[in-house]
């Protein structure tokens, strides 16, 4: 390794069915270099290519049928990519001989592509989170597990990943247990407590049909596991189903979970060894119908991607901000910028589930989506793109509430790109 840079290592989790997976990351980041290091992204991203995404104009006697007896109305672009036999549908999930090889690649990131783990098997971390490990210098990537028990993937500089192993396993005989094969494991979360020595997992847990809306806690004593199940709990009383973890810059963390059957976002600090919510909880976004929140910070103000309320169907993304993290929160656009307009309100065919803070670059970041794909979920991709906060381009905003005046955040479609070279191996 280069003097001046760490390594550190990232985990994948296996989870629909229980299982979680591990991925470690060997990642070199630069924490002192930040003009150099901002310079490089912007480098970086004005020499990505841009893509303008041309639906194909041919379609089967199949799928024409099939559209028939489905609706009266004309076919959209999202129809399509929901619709297994269509020709769109196959553009946004393309097959191995596009896959991303983490080994012998260029280190560009292909949002949809198959991405590889360095035993070049399709990676399998779906709803995923990441975790910096500040003591060993290490990323992990925890996410659904959506295929037979026998997964892996590995990276390298937040690019190339490599299987960890299983970190909390599904339950193959008690029929009552949260983890039971049958059950639901979404959207792991894990957080360092400073206080217990632990790491803490929280997800969303749930039956079969959904009905329980839940979420469960999990602790290890390193973040490759294993974790230890603990219990689950509907937080403040509350169905949660779609949630998220944040842990402030004062150790302080906030469970965030949709609630009230997805009308609406419910946040809740936990108690202070991450084991529990306390008792106050904000209410936000009431009525909007939004999921799969992602949440960060940025110089003091916080921000956080959701998305609407769709099933598997992508919709639009949209920005929201506040000045302290238990709101008030407000709304400022969709972020998305880039391809054609209908992709662009499809928030690129993907959901939303984290956002990455790229150490020594302010204002830059990495979003992490997940392109779902119903008919074969264990096939659904990711997309990952560059996120910024501010104004880069000098455009007027979208939204003017008067005070405070919300930087824009923006998320930059590109069919390719990649990280600054400061932050390869």
């Amino acid at each position: 390794m280069a003097e001046g840079y760490r390594c550190s290592r990232s985990v994948m989790v296996l989870s629909l069915v229980g299982f979680l997976l591990t991925l470690q990351l060997y990642f070199v980041a630069s924490r002192t270099n930040a003009v150099s290091g901002d310079s490089q992204l912007r480098a970086s991203l004005a020499q990505a290519e841009e893509e303008n995404m041309q639906a194909p104009f041919h379609r089967t006697k199949r799928f024409l049928q099939a559209a028939k007896r489905r609706q009266k109305q004309p076919t959209t672009m999202v129809d399509e990519f929901l619709d297994h036999n269509s020709p769109l549908h196959r553009v946004f999930f393309p097959d191995m001989a596009t896959a991303v090889n983490p080994v012998n690649g260029s280190k560009y990131y292909r949002p949809g592509s198959i991405w590889l783990d360095t035993d070049a098997n399709p990676i399998q971390a779906h709803g995923g989170g990441i975790l910096y490990d500040e003591i060993s210098g290490t990323y992990y990537w925890y996410g659904e597990y959506r295929d037979v028990p026998k997964g892996s993937a590995t990276g390298r500089d937040l690019w190339t990943w490599k299987n960890e192993g299983i970190v909390l396993a599904a339950d193959l005989e008690n029929q009552t247990h949260d983890l039971y094969i049958s059950n639901v494991l979404e959207r792991p979360r894990v957080i360092y407590n400073e206080i217990t020595g632990k790491y803490v997992m929280w997800m969303h847990i749930d039956t079969g049909n959904y009905s329980k809306a839940a979420v469960g806690i999990a602790t290890g004593d390193s973040p490759t596991g294993p974790f230890e199940y603990l219990r689950s709990l509907r937080p403040h009383g509350r169905d949660s189903r779609d949630m998220t973890i944040f842990k402030d810059d004062d150790g302080v963390a906030y469970l965030i979970y949709s609630s009230q059957g997805n009308s609406e976002l419910h946040i809740g600090t936990l108690t202070d060894d991450y084991l529990d919510v306390q008792l106050d909880m904000q209410r936000i976004l009431v009525g909007q119908q939004r999921e799969a929140p992602a949440v960060f910070k940025y110089q003091g103000t916080y921000y956080m991607i959701t998305s609407a309320c769709t099933g598997w169907a992508p919709n639009e993304a949209l920005a929201h901000a506040a000045e302290t993290i238990m709101g008030p929160w407000e709304t400022i656009g969709d972020p998305c910028i880039g391809g054609t307009t209908m992709f662009r309100l499809a928030a690129f065919l993907s959901q939303s589930t984290f956002v990455i803070p790229l150490p020594g670059t302010p204002g830059s970041y990495v979003f992490m989506a997940d392109r779902w794909n119903p008919a074969q979920l264990n096939d659904s991709r990711y997309v990952w793109l560059p996120l910024t906060v501010g104004d880069p381009d000098g455009r007027p905003f979208e939204f003017d509430f008067g005070f405070p005046s919300w930087p824009r955040v923006s998320i930059y479609w590109h069919q390719k790109w990649r990280l600054p070279l400061g932050w390869r191996s």
